[in-house]
């Protein structure tokens, strides 16, 4: 009975769903995509970094031990965004952007000019699944937060991942994550997941995300779960931690 009911709650969510998914059609959805969702991401994430600003501070911790011989350390972020984590990247590296909505750079290029402790290499417009212009064992660190829960095939962003890292290379995350199934938030997340998903261009919050770096092949998996209660319940439930190649 209680699955029959939550299986009818979400086609409801569907249905009025749908309206949003006709003006998508219609052409607003690109517009949305391109102009609109970068302004709300950019400042739905200044109130998220503040929320999290202490599990951030403690992730990247030891990012700098991963530079290499030299003491250069490259960094790769998946999914930048407006760039919201680089004011915790260590002094001196070297990072490259990418993400697959061009709408982002404007706002990734304020936080680099006030961030000036680290270098920007480039911004490329290009997938997780397919990180192109990205040569093989060419960084020391990845980075991906908040994105896995939105891409086509996480396991295909991980992959990619291992390719462009060196040998001993570190792919550090932070992903919001489903929550156990009988909580009151995984039944949030199960039946307003359509509208959420729409509204947060593909944002899933039902995924089980740590199954995905489990089985990534990486030689060593770091991994941390965390309720971050200082945010909307729908995405409270979160995954933390880093893995190396």
């Amino acid at each position: 009975m209680r699955a029959c009911c939550l299986k009818l709650c979400r086609f409801l969510v569907v249905v009025l769903t749908l309206p949003l998914s006709l003006l998508g059609m219609a052409g607003f959805g690109a517009l949305y995509h391109r102009r609109l969702f970068p302004l709300l991401a950019d400042t739905i994430t200044s109130s998220y970094n503040a929320k999290v600003h202490k599990l951030k501070r403690e992730l990247f911790r030891n990012v700098a031990t991963f530079a290499d011989s030299f003491g250069t350390l490259r960094l790769l972020e998946i999914g930048c965004g407006s760039g919201a984590n680089f004011r915790f990247y260590p002094d001196g590296c070297t990072v490259t952007c990418t993400d697959p909505n061009p709408g982002f750079e404007r706002y990734l290029r304020r936080n680099m000019d006030a961030n000036k402790h680290v270098t920007f290499e480039r911004f490329l417009v290009v997938s997780g699944e397919e990180l192109r212009g990205v040569r093989d064992e060419s960084v020391d660190v990845v980075v991906c937060t908040l994105v896995l829960c939105s891409v086509r095939d996480a396991r295909e962003v991980l992959q990619e991942a291992r390719r462009v890292l060196r040998k001993g290379g570190a792919f550090y995350f932070l992903e919001h994550v489903v929550s156990d199934s009988d909580s009151w938030i995984h039944v949030c997340q199960y039946i307003f997941e359509p509208l959420w998903s729409y509204l947060g261009d593909g944002c899933k919050v039902t995924k089980a995300t740590w199954k995905d770096l489990e089985t990534a092949g990486f030689s060593q998996l770091h991994i941390r779960h965390v309720d971050v209660f200082e945010v909307s319940p729908m995405i409270r439930p979160h995954i933390m931690g880093y893995s190396i190649k």
